[in-house]
This record gives structure tokens, sequence and C-alpha cells, in this order.
């Protein structure tokens, strides 16, 4: 299954919105100042943000633990509901735009919307498309056991396991294979 480009660019902005909160081996939380939400902004490329203020800063922050739970719900029936309850809070407004040299695509929110309203719709309607291809599965936890990250899955077969943002997959392959080693006397 391959989603559209701006559905990708919405399930990424999301992953990494969710994993600015303090995880069970980090008690770091990565989006607490206006200089953070600016380089969350910058990073995720959103167009045409004017200037952030802290009420901006207050309604992204509070958007996390809405959006965390879909990431590890057992059923789609309850993710339908969890997105259904998010995407209310925004006001939706499609339309069609071909903005800084990406093709034609549908942006969700209306022009001048807040960045919260912008997120809450546009990842929204992003996790909605996931779950009405049947592809909930691709919305997961890291599976290091000291990483709890939330990942999108993106794979033709849905094999990713690890998460993006730490080096997780390539230091439990090179345990495992340290591991191998030292079991075979080398």
């Amino acid at each position: 299954m391959t989603f559209s480009h701006d559905t990708e660019q919405a399930l990424g902005t999301l992953v990494r919105l969710v994993n600015t909160l303090p995880g069970p081996n980090s008690q770091v939380d990565t989006l607490e100042t206006l200089e953070e939400l600016e380089k969350f902004v910058h990073e995720r490329e959103f167009s045409a943000v004017g200037s952030l203020s802290d009420k901006d800063l207050a309604e992204v922050r509070d958007l996390r633990p809405l959006f965390s739970p879909v990431f590890t719900t057992g059923s789609d029936a309850d993710a339908a509901a969890m997105i259904n309850a998010i995407v209310a809070r925004g006001t939706t407004t499609p339309r069609l735009t071909n903005h800084d040299g990406h093709p034609w695509h549908i942006h969700y929110s209306r022009d001048g919307a807040s960045l919260a309203c912008r997120i809450t719709v546009e990842c929204g309607i992003a996790l909605a498309q996931v779950i009405s291809a049947g592809e909930r599965e691709r919305l997961r936890r890291c599976e290091a056991p000291d990483c709890d990250d939330a990942l999108i899955d993106l794979s033709r077969n849905r094999s990713k396991r690890y998460c993006d943002a730490r080096t997780c997959g390539n230091r439990l392959h090179v345990a495992a294979y340290r591991e191998r080693r030292k079991a075979s006397g080398e």
C-alpha cells in the first residue's frame, strides 16, 4: 500500500509530534519551548506559518496525548473513534494546492488556521486514510526493549520493527551479532 506524498508527510509529522512526549526510558519532553516548536515546523516543512506564540505551543503540546493512543489501540473501531474525535476538534475546508514545488495535493484546513488546527486536521485525515485502507497495523511502537517511540511502517512487506528517531534497530542487530559470535567462541 502506497499513500500519497501529502498523507505520508502528515504521518511523518504525526510520528515526530507523538515522539516529542517523554517516554518510559527518557523523561525528556522535546517540545517545551517556542524554539523547539519552530524547529519542528521547519523540519516538517509546514508552509505559510506566521509567528508562533506561547498559545500555539500549548495547543500543539495538547495534541500529543490525543494522537498517541492511536499507535497502541487494539482495533480499527477504537482507532476510528479516536480519529473521529480528533478530527472533530479542527475545522476542515478541503482544497487543492500546489505550493513550494509540490504537485497538486489536498490541504484539509483553511488558510490562516492555527498550527494546532492544521496538525489536527491534516494528521487526523492521514490516520483516517490509513484505517480506511485497512492498514492500522502499520501504526505501531518501536520494538526495542528500551524504546516506545511511535512509528509508521511504510515498507512494502510491513516489516519495520524499529523507530527512525534513534538507533534502536542497529543497536539490537549489533548486540545479536556479538552474542552469536560469543556463543560460537569467536
